[in-house]
Order: C-alpha cells, then sequence, then structure tokens
C-alpha cells in the first residue's frame, strides 16, 4: 500500500481500499505488471502505479472509469490537465491526479495489447474530509431551563464522527446521518440544564474523520445564559459630614443587562442638586436635610433588583465626641474587667480565711475538755468521800 502525493490543502490519505491496478500481459504464462492500492482526499493528489515485467514495446492504454482513454503508448489523449503522465519506460507507467473529484472516483482500466488483449481494473477511492463543524442554538438560554445545541457536518465521506466537550468531559448526544448521492450529512444534538453561572462558558463540538490523519476539527460554542438582574450600592467609606460629598456607585449584573437604573428616596424625592449619571449618584454639599434612605433600582425582562443605603448626616462636633469617646469606652471596659478580677480575689481569701479559722476553734475546744478532766481530779484529790464536781472553764 502506498500513499498518494499531496496537493492543496488537503491531504491524500492511504486506506484499505484503492486503487488496484494489475496490468496482465499477453503472454499467458506471466504476470507482466503489477499495482499498489492508493486512496486520496478530496482535493489532494493521487498517483497511479503500474510497474511493468520483460515488456516488450506492446500497445498500453490508460483509460479512465467512463472508459476514455488517458493515455496511449505515453500520448496524451483526453483532455484533462489534471491527469499527467510523469513516467512511461519499459519497466513502469506512472500517472498523477491533481485536485482528485468525486466523480474521478471508479474503475481504471490498464491494457496492455499484445497477440490477445489483456486488462486489469483498478478502484480510485475519494475521501471527503469535513470541513469545521457548525453549531446552532434552537432558543435563547435562560438561567433554570435547558439549552439545545445541534453541531452538523453537512458533507463527508465517509460520515464524520461528532462529539461534545464542555470542561474536558463529554457530554452525551443524538446523532443522526443522512445520505446525499456519495456524501453523508452528520448532525449531533446535546441538551443540558444552565443556570446564570454558565454564561460565557464554551461548548466544543468535535469532529474526527480517516482523511484527517489523527487531527481533530473544532468549533467552540459560547454559552449565551439570560438571567434575572442584581443590584448592589457601594457605600462610601467613613462617616458624612455636612458639606462634604456624596458619591453612591449602584454596580448592575443581568443578562441583558439593564440600562435604566432607577434612583430615588423612601417617601420622598431626591435633593434637587443630585446628579445622577448612569449607575452613579452623587450629592454635593450634604445636610441634614439630605438624611433618608436611597434606593437603586433595575429590571430587565427576566426580573427586578433594588439595593438601599441609608444616609446619616452629622455635624463636625458630633462626629468628633463619636470619635474621641471610643477609647474612653475601652478603657471602662478594661477598668470593669480589673474590678471584677480584685473582686473575685477578695472573695477567695476572705473564703479560705474562714475555714482555716474553724479549724483553729475546733482543735482548742478538744483540748479544754482535757484540762477540765485534770481540773476535775485535782480538785477532788483522795477524798472518795466527797462528791463529783465538775468544773468548766
Amino acid at each position: 500500500m502506498r500513499s498518494a502525493g499531496s496537493g492543496g490543502r488537503h491531504s491524500p490519505l492511504v486506506a484499505a481500499a484503492g486503487i488496484l491496478l494489475l496490468c496482465v500481459a499477453g503472454r499467458a504464462r506471466a504476470q507482466e505488471v503489477q499495482a499498489e492500492n492508493v486512496t486520496v482526499a478530496e482535493g489532494g493528489q493521487a498517483e497511479i502505479n503500474c510497474k511493468l515485467h520483460q515488456y516488450d514495446g506492446s500497445i498500453v492504454v490508460i483509460q479512465n472509469p467512463s472508459r476514455q482513454t488517458l493515455f496511449f503508448n505515453g500520448t496524451r489523449a483526453l483532455k484533462d490537465e489534471r491527469f499527467q503522465l510523469v513516467e512511461f519506460t519499459q519497466k513502469q507507467v506512472r500517472i498523477v491526479l491533481s485536485n482528485a473529484r468525486l466523480e474521478d472516483e471508479g474503475g481504471y482500466f490498464c491494457q496492455l495489447y499484445t497477440e490477445d488483449t489483456h486488462h486489469q481494473i483498478a478502484i480510485l477511492t475519494v475521501l471527503v474530509p469535513p470541513d469545521n463543524p457548525l453549531v446552532e442554538v434552537k432558543e435563547q438560554a435562560v438561567e433554570g431551563g435547558e439549552v439545545e445545541l445541534t453541531c452538523s457536518i453537512p458533507r463527508s465521506r465517509p460520515a464524520a464522527t461528532l462529539r461534545w466537550y464542555r470542561d474536558r468531559r463529554e457530554l452525551r448526544g443524538i446523532s443522526s446521518k443522512q445520505e446525499n448521492g456519495k456524501v453523508f450529512s452528520i448532525t449531533n444534538v446535546v441538551r443540558f440544564r444552565v443556570e446564570r453561572k454558565d454564561h460565557s462558558s464554551i461548548v466544543t463540538c468535535e469532529a474526527t474523520h480517516p482523511a484527517l490523519r489523527g487531527q481533530r476539527k473544532q468549533t467552540q460554542y459560547v454559552l449565551d445564559v439570560q438571567y434575572s438582574p442584581t443590584a448592589r450600592i457601594h457605600p462610601p467609606q467613613g462617616v458624612m459630614r455636612e458639606g462634604d460629598t456624596l458619591v453612591l456607585t449602584c454596580a448592575v449584573n443581568g443578562n441583558p443587562l439593564p440600562t435604566d437604573i432607577k434612583w430615588s428616596r423612601a417617601n420622598d424625592s431626591l435633593p434637587e442638586r443630585a446628579l445622577i449619571e448612569g449607575e452613579v449618584l452623587t450629592i454635593p454639599s450634604l445636610s441634614m436635610l439630605d438624611n433618608g434612605t436611597y434606593l437603586c433600582q433595575v429590571a430587565n425582562k427576566h426580573g427586578r433588583s433594588s439595593d438601599q443605603y441609608v444616609l446619616v448626616v452629622y455635624d463636625p462636633g458630633a462626629i468628633v465626641e463619636a470619635q474621641t469617646s471610643v477609647p474612653y469606652a475601652i478603657v471602662g471596659g478594661i477598668l470593669a474587667l480589673l474590678v471584677f478580677l480584685v473582686i473575685c480575689v477578695l472573695i477567695v481569701m476572705v473564703w479560705c480565711s474562714i475555714r482555716q479559722k474553724g479549724s483553729y476553734l475546733t482543735h482548742e475546744a478538744s483540748g479544754l475538755d482535757e484540762h477540765g478532766e485534770a481540773r476535775e481530779a485535782f480538785l477532788n484529790g483522795g477524798d472518795g468521800h466527797k462528791r463529783k464536781e465538775e468544773f468548766f472553764i
């Protein structure tokens, strides 16, 4: 088996099916030629070889599948410049076909005329590689729903194989094939659920085919998932004082992205000097009359969203007191903790002292009982006639 040359952007491909080009000499006792199988990709270059053995100068004729003579003993017979006779010797006849087409496919005849006419038929097979896959979406994808994508190859031979991939994982699709003459159209449909986090993620349709020689053709589709909007006001840092300028920014997200951003103040109108530039609300020279709850509201066809900011404007004196009161509060907390610890230590010391004093009194009472008995014996002496008396001190 031998591969054909390459022409244009497509490369020829050697396959099991090819040109079977066999020439039989006029002498029945010997095979005078050998042929090679060739497969070519559409637009590529095919080479037809016929090797001769013991050629004696007899007439050699090459004919196309329509039995039109291409070459007669090395002389061009058909005006098709795509066929070129590049070699004609006693050992080999070599023809090159450029820009191969599907209609070139079929049986080619290599004929050798001697005393008898002998010929063999060669089968030329043309492969049609696929172009880049086409990806289409059935309807707009919305968060919480399903999206249906269709990948198609309108023309290939043999039929191309289509696969879906997302985040390097294959998605299971449903494939179908339709034959259109000598070529096939292939489609593969995949369905899956989408959320807003899937917006702008990539799904890939990949085509493989024998004519691509292990290469793959891919088409990437960027998911367009529509979802309801969100709004979030970024407040200014620090405390707002009289005379300051308030700048509020409303960060908006959504698909489609809301373009109409509405600023308002709850239970009141916006100050006359307020300036609105899309998502930014600016109020210069603040006063206490500007206090209130400011709202940012957005909407698209999938829903609404809002956020609020409560503005409190202080005079400079109140802000200083608020700032200086913080350290005193911390110091007061530390002092209260120390006082609590001291009280706990005193309670423990008093409790220990009471326990020690009770133990001493108990032992002393025990000693007094013994001294009392001795005292009693001394007073009584040896007079056994006097009654026993007890004295307690």
